[in-house]
């Protein structure tokens, strides 16, 4: 088990030790003492490890809670909290879990992952991957999107290391969780207010005015939850290209819609037809990521944002997406790639102008998928 927990932490998590050294498994998902699943390879299934009972587990909670400085009790029955280590855990207590106790700690890799790793994970394909490369070092606005466990936070990672050397980039977090590969990095993470007093709290926006006057070439908010969403739109639409975020949603088109409502939660002035249109000229690519049902996370989109129409819909158009061709009969994998959709990006002069080498021929969809692309976009 990990060497930042006492050895008392340790002694209480020993029903699920082996779990927590394993580094296959990417979450530890607690139901009560008697009921322990795992994600493993993108699926999730359960194991034998069991807590002798819901006092030994809360126990193992509230130790782990005192250990980061939080509490947990009948007062306070929820805890999110990042551990040492860089996993993130959240407990709720009973009566709320009618379960019993209930704990997901989520465990991140050691290994800074790059383009490289994705293309050889099946992620995505060598032209998408340099495509990728391209709009980070032209200085694109890219929004990462995704569903729960679909891999944003690993995507946003990778991208953060392309950035150039000679660019300031500060990072901006609500629990930080981001391990960007970069050399002039600037780590910002958000602070809840005292539990007792009710002061002290630092969020996401606060976090944002500051990093704008602290001269930064980029921003990347690891995940846009709130109405820090407007504060984003506002870097990317102010001189600060290249900016990065990350949303749930489940396609390009809701990316920007769920963007844009999150805009409008807090006590905004700005008509909502403005913020629609302050979206969609923020946003330059989006990349989204999805998690299958074989477990695969892989990047099922990589679209241009074209702004809106006339009637307020978003305009968006597929550059690569993947698509299946066959499913694995043994495996149960599913068998396609990622492929171009016969539509070349609007900024294709810049990267002619920076002589950049990915030809006009990189965006034709080949003979066998062109049906299937074809189809998708009607």
């Amino acid at each position: 088990m990990s060497s930042v927990f006492t050895d008392a932490i340790k002694n209480l998590l020993s029903p699920i030790g082996d779990l927590l050294e394993d580094e296959g498994v990417s979450e530890v998902m607690i139901n009560g003492p008697h009921e322990i699943f795992v994600e493993k390879k993108g699926l999730v299934f359960k194991v034998p490890n069991e807590f002798e009972d819901e006092g030994t587990l809360i126990s193992a909670m509230r130790a782990i809670a005192q250990s980061v400085n939080r509490t947990i009790d009948e007062d306070n029955p929820r805890l999110d909290a990042r551990l040492p280590d860089g996993s993130r855990i959240h407990v709720v207590l009973p009566p709320m879990a009618k379960n019993g106790t209930t704990v997901a700690i989520r465990k991140f890799s050691k290994d800074s992952l790059t383009l490289k790793d994705l293309i050889e994970f099946g992620s995505m394909s060598d032209v998408a991957a340099r495509f990728l490369d391209i709009c980070v070092y032209l200085g694109k606005n890219i929004l990462v999107s995704g569903g729960t466990g679909s891999g944003k936070t690993t995507m946003l990672n990778v991208l953060g290391g392309r950035i150039p050397k000679t660019q300031r980039l500060i990072i901006i977090e609500d629990a930080a969780e981001l391990q960007v590969d970069a050399e002039h990095v600037v780590n910002f993470e958000t602070r809840k207010a005292d539990e007792l007093k009710g002061l002290g709290e630092i969020t996401i926006r606060d976090l944002v005015i500051s990093a704008m006057r602290l001269r930064p070439d980029r921003i990347i908010v690891g995940e846009v939850r709130g109405d820090e969403a407007l504060d984003l739109v506002q870097v990317m639409n102010t001189g600060h290209d290249g900016s990065m975020g990350t949303v749930h949603a489940n396609n390009p088109v809701d990316a920007c819609t769920r963007l844009e409502t999150l805009c409008l939660m807090g006590e905004t002035k700005i008509p909502p037809d403005a913020i629609r249109k302050m979206v969609g000229s923020a946003l330059q690519i989006i990349v989204q990521c999805s998690r299958y049902h074989d477990g695969g996370r892989r990047t099922s989109h990589i679209s241009e944002v074209l702004g809106v129409d006339n009637n307020g819909n978003y305009i968006t158009r597929d550059i690569f997406r993947w698509v299946q061709t066959g499913k694995d009969p043994e495996t149960g994998k599913y068998i396609g790639e990622m492929v171009p959709c016969n539509y070349v990006p609007t900024f294709f002069e810049d990267i002619v102008v920076h002589k950049l080498p990915f030809p006009k021929q990189n965006f034709l969809a080949p003979d066998w998928a062109r049906p299937l692309v074809k189809k998708k976009a009607a």
